[in-house]
């Protein structure tokens, strides 16, 4: 591999394409046209070799659950402990290897995603029913964390420099922790799957990957690249399959020295708890790092510019169908302006084009699979006693996972579709007599993971920038779309350990600090 040399200073964000540019558009189209003709069979990846299980399932289009996007190994729990097994025996060597190296590995996957990026959205257009641009912003994200935090390895590389003691030679410097498991959620399952697996080897650590079965294409996709880039065996293994029988035997081996998880706050305190209880012959306290659930809020105030609010609103609450834990699912809005607000949004919502993410023109595809539709239903069914519907509410299509954006207006702050993270295109809106009522209502909440203020005051933004509890605050533009580098990304509370995805400190979850002194001969 040829020597990359890359400063954390150089760092910028992928663009998004111009899917406007009829060369763009082809070249996606294309790729759909040619994945939907050719699904794949897909095996577990366990120290470099393909491996089979006993049973296979299907990865399907949630747009067109008839179609397979690709068929899937169903692993056992002999071969997630083996699994485990080969990542144990390539950590020394790969612990060794320097962190130069180790980072080119991340440059070199990040311009190989570049060259089959119209792949990759298509298998995000496909197997999650992402509309292009959300599909295509994914990608660019996964492109961010690898180019990100390759230069972070370099910075928390080599010696870091202590306070100086006389007859001393003091220093600190940084180890991989060990074997992890990497759970990573169907949702961004480009992006927070590459975010979470090259953090953890850009570290010197070995994994076992276990994406979502809702996405388990683009993650056996992912490690295919990362061989061809020149990963050795047993630094990333694959293991796919049902999380119910395999995930507990993955988070409790004692060989495990850390878990990285994003997905719903049931699982991740069920991973917390597990973790924390030692296993025979386990030498460490178990790292957990849990990306969770959020119930976020936008608060528009009196003064506020109505229309940006209206649309950052409709964007945050319905972009990718509602599926992200930084989606707005409360909007809440100043008496004063409540009224106008609510009359805008019927007409903003009214406006978004659902239907296959296949086509360019789609806003918003399916939600992820039947179960979560179903679920979805039963709180629109609950917010139908709880609030007044504004728009939406019914099924948009019998032929896949498809609803409708779903508004309530009129909704109590403690209802339980203004409490509950629903993960679906359904919005409550909530009127507060007040500014400080507002802000108090969006508190009102376990969750602390995204909000946002619409508001002209400053001294209203300067209170919320003290006061609203939560990890990614944003002033006058929509809690969604956390870039790399500029927004750190990670929850208080019941939204997680605050991980801060994308940031400075984000790799020191994955290293332990080891300080050494050496005594000074004295000079005679």
């Amino acid at each position: 591999m040829a020597t990359i040399v890359k400063e954390p200073g150089q760092f910028s964000n992928e663009p998004i394409k111009p899917f406007s540019d009829p060369q763009e558009r082809s070249g996606l189209a294309q790729a759909i046209a040619k994945l939907r003709g050719d699904p794949r069979t897909w095996d577990l990846v366990i120290g470099g070799r393909r491996v089979k299980a006993r049973t296979q399932f299907s990865s399907i289009n949630p747009a067109k659950p008839a179609d397979t996007v690709g068929m899937m190994q169903s692993a056992s729990g002999e071969q997630a402990l083996e699994a485990i097994g080969a990542a144990e025996k390539s950590f020394p060597a790969w612990s060794r290897v320097p962190a130069q190296q180790r980072a080119e590995l991340l440059f070199a996957v990040a311009d190989k995603v570049r060259q089959r990026r119209d792949e990759l959205d298509a298998l995000l257009v496909l197997e999650v029913g992402k509309p292009w641009v959300e599909a295509d912003g994914d990608v660019a994200e996964g492109i961010d964390f690898l180019e990100y935090y390759g230069r972070e390895m370099l910075r928390f590389a080599g010696r870091r420099e202590v306070t100086p003691v006389p007859g001393e030679d003091n220093e600190m410097h940084y180890l991989p922790l060990g074997v992890g498991v990497v759970i990573p959620p169907w949702n961004f399952a480009f992006a927070i799957m590459v975010g979470m697996t090259s953090a953890a080897i850009v570290a010197g650590n070995t994994v076992v990957l276990k994406p979502s079965s809702d996405s388990p294409v683009i993650a056996a996709r992912f490690v295919e690249m990362l061989e061809e880039c020149g990963l050795p065996p047993g630094v990333v293994n694959l293991i796919t399959g049902s999380g119910g029988s395999i995930g507990d035997a993955l988070v409790k081996d004692a060989r495990v020295r850390f878990v990285s998880f994003t997905g719903s706050k049931e699982v991740g305190l069920r991973i917390n708890r597990l973790a924390a209880d030692p296993e025979p012959g386990q030498l460490w306290i178990k790292r957990v790092v849990a990306e969770m659930g959020g119930k976020d809020a936008i608060v528009v105030a009196a003064d506020a510019d109505l229309p940006a609010a209206v649309e950052a609103v409709a964007v945050s609450a319905f972009g990718f169908s509602g599926q992200k834990c930084s989606a707005c699912s409360r909007a809440i809005v100043e008496a004063p302006v409540y009224d106008e607000f609510v009359e805008r949004l019927a007409q903003r919502v009214d406006a978004i084009t659902i239907g296959d993410p296949a086509d360019p023109k789609t806003a918003m595809g399916p939600v992820i699979n039947e179960r979560s539709r179903d679920k979805i239903e039963q709180y629109i069914r609950t917010g139908k006693d709880e609030g007044k519907l504004l728009t939406g509410g019914e099924r948009a299509s019998d032929d896949g996972y498809f609803l409708e954006p779903t508004v309530f207006i009129d909704v109590a702050p403690r209802a339980v579709i203004a409490q509950e993270e629903i993960f679906g295109p359904v919005l409550a809106v909530i009127k507060a007599k007040n500014y400080e009522e507002g802000l108090a209502f969006a508190n009102d909440s376990e969750f602390g993971l995204t909000g946002s203020v619409f508001s002209t005051d400053r001294s209203k933004l300067e209170r919320a920038r003290a006061e609203f509890l939560v990890g990614n605050l944003y002033l006058n533009r929509k809690c969604t779309g956390a870039l790399v580098g500029a927004h750190p990304f990670g929850g208080f509370k019941m939204s997680g350990t605050d991980s801060k995805a994308g940031g400075p400190d984000y790799l020191l979850l994955f290293l332990q600090a080891k300080s050494v002194s050496e005594k000074i001969a004295a000079r005679g």
